[in-house]
């Protein structure tokens, strides 16, 4: 098969945790002892979030007053060089010396005109009480929202509407590399007014909506958001809340999900399962061979079987 998944950055630097270089390393051994095993029998295209790294990347350039801070999508393109490179090599360690793992820098248009510039949403960076929320956004003039049970910068988070760049995944896919690409959700640039050039955008795509979109122009056969949570969930938090197993877009349809969080994953999934009929899974970075055996997760399809 070949498969997309996505994993997620809240994943990778998961919530509570010190947003340290070790810890980001730790996690990511996790999901390559598994990746590396899907690898060997699948056609593997890899993408990432990089919600905490691109937060901490512009937290520290805030620091330094001497110059102005980068601006997200340059931030976004140094996240995906040291994802990469972190996956790249963790999964060139458990793989055969003859398997390649190939990192590519990915640009991901989207519209200037795109609603999400004047209402941001997607959180990055650190979790933060809400005394500490209002000191940042007060100091870095930066909008804050609750994220959880803590509260993050949101930044705003364009629609992907295409992804550049698909001929060379393709072409590696096709010579049976591990390919990780349009990492942290691609790097966003719109076209100029002259309808040729393009320039960065000041912005952070959702990566699964990003990863959705590249599965289905990639063809692919199942699409896999591994996130820090172990299934999609109706009435998260709550004595109530229940896990969905198997489920179809239309059900979904019928519900409410955090933007900037499970929201975009559940539409994701909705997307790809009704616009191929195959198979998209949402669940734990622990389990992901186990979702796709159907032994975990929630699987999202046209229909149950």
């Amino acid at each position: 098969m070949k498969l997309v998944v996505a994993i997620g950055g809240n994943a990778l630097l998961r919530r509570g945790q010190v947003l340290s270089a070790a810890n980001q390393l730790a996690n990511i051994r996790v999901a390559a002892a598994q990746l590396a095993r899907v690898a060997l029998q699948h056609d593997l295209v890899l993408t990432h979030g990089n919600g905490p790294q691109v937060g901490l990347l512009a937290l520290q350039a805030a620091a330094n007053t001497a110059v102005q801070g980068y601006p997200l999508d340059v931030l976004g393109a140094q996240t995906d060089g040291m994802i990469g490179y972190l996956l790249e090599q963790e999964l060139s360690n458990l793989l055969p010396p003859d398997k390649v793992v190939v990192t590519l820098l990915t640009r991901v248009e989207v519209s200037l005109d795109d609603p999400a510039f004047a209402k941001p949403s997607k959180p990055i960076g650190p979790v933060y009480s809400r005394e500490e929320a209002d000191r940042v956004a007060a100091e870095r003039h930066w909008v804050v929202a609750a994220d959880g049970a803590g509260f993050r910068r949101v930044v705003a988070s364009p629609q992907p509407q295409r992804v550049l760049g698909l001929e060379p995944i393709r072409w590696l896919l096709a010579h049976q590399a591990l390919v990780i690409a349009a990492g942290g959700g691609g790097i966003p640039v719109a076209m100029g007014t002259d309808g040729r050039t393009r320039a960065g955008v000041d912005a952070v795509i959702d990566k699964d909506l990003c990863s959705g979109l590249l599965a289905r122009e990639l063809n692919a056969d199942c699409l896999v958001i591994a996130t820090d949570v172990d299934a999609v969930y109706l009435d998260w938090g709550l004595p109530a809340q229940r896990a969905l197993r198997h489920v179809t877009p239309a059900e979904l349809a019928q519900h409410q999900f955090p933007a900037g969080s499970m929201g975009p994953k559940v539409e994701a999934a909705c997307r790809f399962a009704t616009a191929t009929g195959g198979r998209a899974l949402i669940g734990s970075l622990e389990q992901i061979e186990a979702m796709l055996d159907g032994q975990a997760g929630t699987e999202v399809r046209l229909a149950r079987d």
